[in-house]
């Protein structure tokens, strides 16, 4: 178990810690006034922190690696604003040593529930063939199990195991509420859209100790790799179908061309933009209203972690948040000061 955790720094502040970490990054750097120091990135579930060790680096630069688990001694300071450790002693952690619930951040939200309340929307599904679809990812041995653990993001958005799983939930409820407002919405085909638009994050993320993008991640990215996986599938379904069609001696029933175009378009689509990494500008309603609500709820994301950060640091709710570099600006938790604000005012009635 362990005894510290990166976002209790503020109340550890001066004080000397001995726990365990994960290494997200680390270099070797030279000092000005000569020699080496090691700087590292140490995570745990509840965020990460840098870390700096200025003396005796040797064995510490061969056995602590990127990905490897640490046991560190340092005293938690503060530095330009933001918490980090000054190393005094660390070493390669034991296997037995390590529970890595405590390392990676995990959903608040129950993923058998989760995947069960997105089961029951496809069951509802007027369109054979887009059931049979989603089921086909969600029943895949290799790719169900990921689609539940994967997180939506190596940093930004729902940025914890089961973060996808939760991200697609949350775009699910919200398009199916709003959609009525949107006749020319086609119900079925947009939950499928919010469902299968950011599949390909099951190959471009991994997650054992810390998150980070693979090498498919890297070269090819999670909207090429959707297309790739939703093109296998209905593949895949429609060699079912033609066999099955065979044994029967009737006509198969493959799966509608437009149909996959229209699914293909709202992935390659759902970032909204040309210069967000979408090749195409979403150019059907269904298209329209994933990547408007996609966008959407990653903004919220970003902003309720940026807002749990600020309350976390003990800084006041009157003040705005640092400058949030994925959004080209600072926020203002303006429901915060609100609420405290009443407080005090019914406190002083």
């Amino acid at each position: 178990m362990k005894s510290f955790y990166i976002a209790d720094s503020a109340t550890f502040e001066n004080q000397t810690v001995i726990t365990y970490f994960v290494v997200a990054a680390v270099n070797v750097r030279e000092k000005t006034s000569g020699g080496q120091y090691l700087a590292f990135t140490l995570a745990d579930k509840s965020g990460q922190f840098e870390a700096r060790m200025w003396d005796n680096i040797a064995k510490a630069v061969e056995t602590c690696k990127a990905g490897c688990y640490v046991k560190a001694e340092g005293i938690v300071n503060a530095y330009n604003g933001k918490f980090q450790l000054k190393v005094n002693r660390i070493r390669a952690a034991e296997e037995s040593e390590i529970d890595p619930a405590d390392f990676v951040p995990s959903s608040q939200y129950n993923p058998e529930e989760m995947e069960a309340e997105l089961r029951s929307y496809v069951d509802a599904f007027a369109e054979p063939h887009l059931r049979a679809l989603v089921y086909a990812f969600l029943d895949d041995p290799e790719i169900g199990p990921a689609f539940r653990d994967a997180p939506a993001a190596k940093k930004l958005h729902h940025a914890w195991l089961h973060g996808l799983l939760e991200h697609v939930l949350y775009l699910v409820r919200v398009l199916r509420a709003v959609a009525p407002f949107y006749p020319e919405v086609n119900l079925d085909l947009v939950t499928t859209g919010a469902i299968l638009h950011d599949v390909g994050k099951v190959r471009e993320l991994s997650w054992r100790s810390t998150f980070e993008y693979t090498l498919e991640g890297q070269l090819i990215g999670h909207i090429s790799i959707a297309q790739g996986m939703l093109t296998e599938k209905i593949l895949d379904l429609d060699a079912k179908a033609r066999a099955s069609a065979a044994e029967s001696g009737t006509e198969p029933d493959l799966f509608p061309p437009k149909l996959r175009v229209l699914l293909e378009h709202m992935i390659l689509a759902h970032h909204g933009k040309l210069e967000f990494g979408s090749p195409k500008l979403p150019m059907t309603p269904e298209a329209m209203l994933l990547s408007a609500f996609d966008d959407l709820e990653a903004k919220f994301q970003t902003l309720r972690n940026a807002f749990a950060e600020q309350k976390a640091a003990g800084k006041p709710s009157g003040e705005t948040t640092e400058w949030i570099r994925s959004m080209d600006r600072p926020l203002f938790d303006s429901h915060r000061w609100l609420s405290e604000r009443e407080a005090e005012t019914q406190d002083a009635d």
